[in-house]
């Protein structure tokens, strides 16, 4: 080692020691409370809603499903198909004995054929009004009235009249201050929109939590940095040979059930990706980013003479408030070198809304193949997701130009597996553009970083990133957050 190298080494060491004790584990797990989820999927108008309930159902251990409702969409507007649903809940009970090897938390295929319900089987609000209730829609009304103070999450792969039906409802029967209660309990994402009832929601009901890019264009939408070949990246894990070799042969039942793909893989995937529990996603806070992209609360102009937008041929109305919407991020991807440092941050810049969702793809699809390898592995024969540990707790308040540290060497996997870090600061999802400077390699497990000079109280992000090196290669993270205040004077 070099001597300067050593020096360095030995200097943040001893920055780092007065910072022993208390030990604080990251939340590597889920939480005690996962989140609230229920699903409109127009299945069966593309074989990506299968797709991405065969994922679903693998992270059903981590995320509470509260329903799972058969829509239509401007691409199927006629007919709905539950039981696609239901055949897909029978290929999950084949391999439910398997996932319980990995976590006994896994709810059996009884419990998920419960909670199928069916919207009605008309187009957008051509569905929505007096009389026009459903089993679908009063399932939401029935989730949103229970006690508990946990938010509803709305993941919408289709079109939304199952959820305006269930407002439309709740508006006339319950006082408008009851209205507002429950409305606020809502968390909307929608894979752009694919009805006409979508924009109606968000006119009428302007306390809705609702995440969207507005309109049919999906060629903006960030939801397609699931899918979308990025030139200058390798995008093999969205390749046809990965999907084949990694979810769908020898795989069991539920990677059999894995369809082609058709148009775009799991473009319906975003909708959920933001609810696992990963030390990353952060979903009261879509403007901070995650496995479902990064979003900022702002009020959109859409282009409402591009046919791009348009839905079943006619325009859509311009927003008449802020939504959840599009937020661009400048992403480098890491670089592995072959020789000296392992891991790098990349060089070479990308910048889209798309790039807040891309930036994380390798990593949630080799999680989705350690879960297709849990339905047909014994435990010691499968991957499973590294444990982190900071020396201190990951929300802290520094002073401008004051240096800091952290210390991950706690941090373990479950497998015994070896783990590379990576500290990456992460200037869009803070609230300038004010950057954490970090002294020295940034692949170490001890960090040291310098807070940024500031002339107002600022928060910058760092992300650690853990990644085990076993196959497929797992990766869990922890969310740092730093409010940086001026010096005084």
């Amino acid at each position: 080692m070099k001597s300067s190298n050593r020096s360095l080494f030995c200097w943040i060491a001893a920055l780092l020691a007065p910072m022993a004790a208390p030990v604080w584990a990251a939340p590597a797990a889920a939480p005690e409370s996962p989140h609230r989820l229920l699903v409109l999927s127009d299945i069966e108008a593309d074989p990506d809603d299968t797709q991405s309930f065969v994922r679903l159902f693998l992270y059903a251990n981590e995320i509470e499903l509260q329903g799972l409702v058969a829509t239509t969409s401007v691409w199927k507007r006629d007919s709905i198909a539950p039981e696609s649903i239901h055949a897909l809940i029978d290929a999950y009970a084949k391999v439910h004995g398997n996932l319980l090897l990995h976590d006994k938390r896994y709810p059996t295929a009884e419990a998920l054929h419960g909670l199928v319900r069916k919207g009605r089987p008309e187009y957008g609000m051509l569905g929505v009004g007096e009389g026009k209730d459903t089993d679908g829609s009063a399932r939401i009304i029935e989730l949103l009235e229970r006690a508990d103070d946990r938010p509803l999450w709305v993941s919408v792969w289709g079109g939304a009249n199952t959820l305006a039906q269930a407002l439309h409802t709740l508006r006339a029967t319950r006082s408008p201050g009851e209205v507002d209660r429950l409305v606020a309990k809502l968390r909307v994402y929608t894979i752009s929109d694919q009805d006409d009832s979508g924009p109606w929601l968000r006119a009428n009901f302007p306390g809705l939590f609702y995440i969207v890019t507005p309109g049919g264009d999906y060629g903006s939408a960030t939801w397609a940095g699931i899918n979308t070949v990025i030139e200058g990246i390798d995008n093999s894990t969205i390749s046809n040979r990965w999907i084949a070799e990694n979810l769908q042969q020898g795989h069991g039942p539920l990677g059999a059930a894995y369809p082609d793909v058709a148009w775009g893989v799991e473009g319906d995937t975003p909708a959920f990706l933001g609810l696992i529990p990963n030390g990353l996603n952060a979903p009261e806070h879509p403007e901070w980013g995650g496995w479902g992209g990064r979003y900022t609360l702002q009020q959109p102009v859409v282009p409402i003479a591009d046919e791009k937008t348009f839905l079943a041929g006619k325009p859509i109305p311009q927003e008449t408030r802020p939504i959840w919407t599009n937020a661009i991020d400048d992403h480098a991807p890491t670089t592995f070198p072959e020789y000296g440092r392992g891991t790098r941050l990349g060089e070479k810049l990308f910048r889209s809304a798309q790039a807040s969702l891309w930036r994380w793809r390798d990593e949630f699809q080799r999680d989705f193949a350690a879960r297709m390898d849990w339905t047909v592995r014994p435990f010691a024969e499968a991957n499973h997701p590294p444990v982190l540990v900071l020396d201190r707790e990951a929300t802290i308040t520094v002073s401008s130009g004051q240096s800091f540290g952290f210390d991950a060497r706690r941090s373990h996997d479950p497998d015994g597996d070896s783990l590379s870090f990576l500290w990456m600061p992460y200037r869009e999802a803070g609230s300038s553009d004010a950057v954490l400077k970090i002294n020295g390699a940034e692949n170490a497990v001890l960090v040291s970083l310098t807070a940024p000079e500031v002339t107002e109280t600022e928060t910058c992000h760092l992300i650690l990133r853990v990644t085990d090196r076993g196959t497929p290669a797992l990766t869990r993270y922890q969310r740092i957050v730093v409010t940086v205040t001026p010096k005084a004077r």
